[in-house]
């Protein structure tokens, strides 16, 4: 079992939120990835929240301070909308990049970014909850908008389409200190 960190980033701060809601600043992006890296965990993922809502990611700058102080891998993501984004962001210090709403819109830029940068650092990142009939549906932009996919469909997608590993996040769950989601988990 690995332990993965995901930390959420609203400009160089990482924010913890109930649901993808009422976010509340937790501490700098650098000092979070450092005391995580003392603990033991074996993977930090950070994800800008807010870079699809502004057209921009912004982790660069934190990705190439962070990486000067801790040694374990980094996933990055948002806001990646092409193969240089993610190129800039690898070059910066990641070592996996993390896909949602850009891939979700274009499921092509998986693939794209898999051939130019290698299928072992492409991560699907997956947010979804239940709707009313019971499915799980796929959202995107931080749990706000749902998307025309449902998460069997998109798993599907993203495989083929290769992404090398899959991150699901159950939106309901976020932030609920509830533990996992096993419903999801049992799905899957």
């Amino acid at each position: 079992m690995r332990i993965i960190s995901k930390l959420d980033i609203k400009g160089r701060m990482v924010v913890k939120g109930l649901r993808y809601e009422g976010l509340r600043v937790v501490g700098t992006a650098s000092e979070i990835a450092t005391k995580y890296s003392l603990l033991g965990v074996d993977e930090i993922f950070y994800s800008d929240i807010v870079a699809s809502l502004y057209g921009r990611t912004s982790l660069d700058l934190i990705l190439k301070e962070v990486s000067k102080q801790v040694f374990i891998p980094i996933t990055a993501g948002g806001g990646i909308k092409s193969v240089n984004d993610a190129t800039n962001l690898i070059l910066s210090g990641a070592d996996k990049i993390a896909l949602n709403t850009a891939a979700v819109n274009n499921p092509i830029l998986i693939k794209d970014i898999s051939n130019a940068l290698g299928s072992q650092c492409i991560v699907s990142s997956i947010q979804t909850k239940k709707n009313s009939k019971g499915e799980w549906e796929v959202f995107t932009d931080s749990g706000r908008n749902r998307s025309s996919y449902l998460l069997e469909e998109w798993l599907d997608t993203v495989q083929k389409m290769g992404c090398g590993e899959i991150f699901i996040n159950s939106v309901q769950n976020d932030g609920t200190l509830s533990g996992f989601d096993y419903e999801l988990t049992k799905f899957i």
